[in-house]
């Protein structure tokens, strides 16, 4: 007799902790199937210290076959599913399709960047959720200040030393408080004429920066950032993006090369395929984690709209402690439908806060204790490895070289502006040329290097140092928070909160984008 068929679609908080939650309670009883676009799990709360050079790449991903041992993972991207027929249709990274039948299904899809219709934003921002945009942003902020110094014309080099943050959710703030010292690091090596320093700015409509932290940890932040030298502006945001700079919501015009986009997420689009009732784009389950009328079918994370139990009427939020949660519960209660355990409704309490500033600077409130300062960073990295489920050794031994050794300031070219536009469907993909569904669209080139003009087999980027392909457009390739498990960040516009992940099932919750 055959074993039943689960399958796991998304390996983001959500997903990843389903898959371990059944691998170690059902490995011998049920077949496990996990589907995602990449082969591992991405622990996104420090993504901003893979921009700021301070950890590898590799160190924030955890390899999926190597810790899930008894789940059988499938490369792809879900493409649609067919709730009566029981099957999941996927692309994988070639191109080819595949089918997958199931006796049950977990959508742990996660979100993606939330759009707003302001003019050049899609053609001119990147956004913040996977790896190749966080790399990408460290090549590009890098370029722009070795360009800046050797710029001879005064309005290029205040435009390429000036970089522009959307947001003061976790995302943002993280992001302008880490690299805002690294910028500052890369000119002691390229002094820029007159002795000018890099210009960090960090938008948002909200009244207060961290608008969803205690407002002890949010001024604690404001004055470490403003501190450190970014020019913080509240109920200040984008009027229009354009390839030369953005024209802010005050009127004022600030030419810039770099516009970063951290104002939230939104469920991803692959669950309104179901053809299942959604609250704001996210798929209805009830306090079990299963879709009404499809007992076989379950949904957690960013994509799922969970009742919150403590507070009748409303919807856990899109953030990574939930995410995280949801998926041993949903791991519990799968294995409840097989015979193994009872299942349990989803309920929870939360533990804080920590957000890391940079340095030794950070705010955190875990068990509701407000700390700031060293106390506050200790905690914060103290919870980060505590919270990863791999590669411990490896992110402690890389602060400690940082600590001790000055930053490698390189551009490595391996991730160009057309290749990770901000209206993707996969963040954590990097698009590529050739590929008919991953192909960026043909767009004017946006802020960045000066453009090239654009397809695969055209013309090269201009000859300048760190040329580049033209934003958004296929050209040639180059050579080449809560406490709790995983970051989170709700959304910094009022109705659709930002997510985040989580970590490990009992720390304090660092805000932090969801599931991917």
């Amino acid at each position: 007799m055959s074993r039943p068929r689960i399958v796991i679609v998304g390996a983001g908080f959500a997903g990843y902790r389903t898959a371990r939650t059944l691998s170690r309670l059902v490995r011998h009883k049920a077949a496990i199937t996990l589907l995602n676009a990449t082969d591992y799990f991405l622990y996104l709360p420090l993504l901003p210290q893979v921009s700021a050079g301070i950890l590898e790449p590799r160190r924030v991903t955890v390899s999926l076959s190597g810790t899930l041992r008894h789940v059988r993972l499938v490369l792809g991207t879900a493409d649609g599913i067919d709730l009566d027929g029981r099957t999941v249709r996927y692309t994988d990274p070639e191109g080819g399709t595949g089918t997958l039948s199931y006796d049950r299904l977990v959508l742990a899809v996660g979100s993606v960047n939330k759009l707003l219709p302001i003019p050049g934003v899609a053609e001119h921002a990147h956004g913040y959720r996977g790896l190749p945009e966080a790399l990408y942003l460290r090549d590009h902020v890098t370029r722009q200040v070795e360009l800046a110094a050797a710029a001879d014309d005064a309005d290029s080099r205040a435009a390429r030393r000036t970089f522009v943050v959307v947001g003061a959710g976790y995302t943002g703030t993280e992001v302008a408080a880490q690299m805002k010292m690294y910028t500052d690091e890369l000119v002691r090596r390229h002094p820029l004429r007159g002795a000018a320093r890099p210009r960090w700015l960090l938008l948002d409509i909200a009244s207060r920066v961290l608008p969803e932290m205690d407002e002890r940890l949010s001024r604690t932040a404001d004055r470490v950032l403003r501190q450190r030298g970014v020019d913080v502006r509240m109920g200040t945001s984008v009027k229009e993006a354009t390839h030369d700079g953005v024209l802010l919501s005050d009127g004022e015009f600030v030419g810039t090369r770099t516009l970063v986009w951290c104002v939230g997420v939104r469920p991803d689009p692959f669950v309104e395929c179901s053809g299942q009732p959604l609250e704001r784009g996210r798929l209805i389950v009830d306090p079990y984690l299963q879709v009404p009328g499809r007992p076989e079918v379950y949904a957690c994370g960013d994509a799922a709209a969970v009742p919150d139990l403590n507070n009748p009427g409303a919807f856990t939020p899109m953030t990574a402690q939930h995410a995280w949660r949801h998926g041993k519960v949903a791991g519990h209660n799968v294995a409840a439908s097989l015979g193994v355990g009872e299942r349990r409704p989803y309920r929870h309490r939360d533990l804080g806060f920590v957000v890391d500033l940079g340095g030794v600077k950070a705010a955190a409130d875990p068990l509701g204790v407000p700390l700031s300062g060293p106390p506050a960073a200790a905690v914060t990295r103290g919870y980060h490895l505590a919270a990863m489920p791999g590669n411990r050794v490896r992110v402690a031994a890389d602060w400690l070289l940082d600590a001790v050794l000055p930053r490698q300031a390189v551009q490595l070219g391996l991730v160009r502006s057309w290749s990770v536009p901000l209206d993707t469907a996969s963040p954590e993909l990097a698009r590529v040329p050739g590929d008919p569904q991953r192909l960026p669209p043909a767009r004017p080139a946006g802020i960045g290097p000066e453009p090239a003009t654009g397809r695969p087999g055209g013309a090269a980027a201009k000859s300048q140092p760190g040329g580049e392909p033209a934003k958004n457009q296929p050209g040639p390739e180059p050579a080449g928070h809560h406490l709790a498990p995983g970051p989170v960040k709700r959304a910094d516009i009022p109705d659709v909160p930002d997510s985040s992940t989580e970590g490990s099932p009992e720390a304090p919750e660092h805000p932090a984008e969801g599931d991917s």
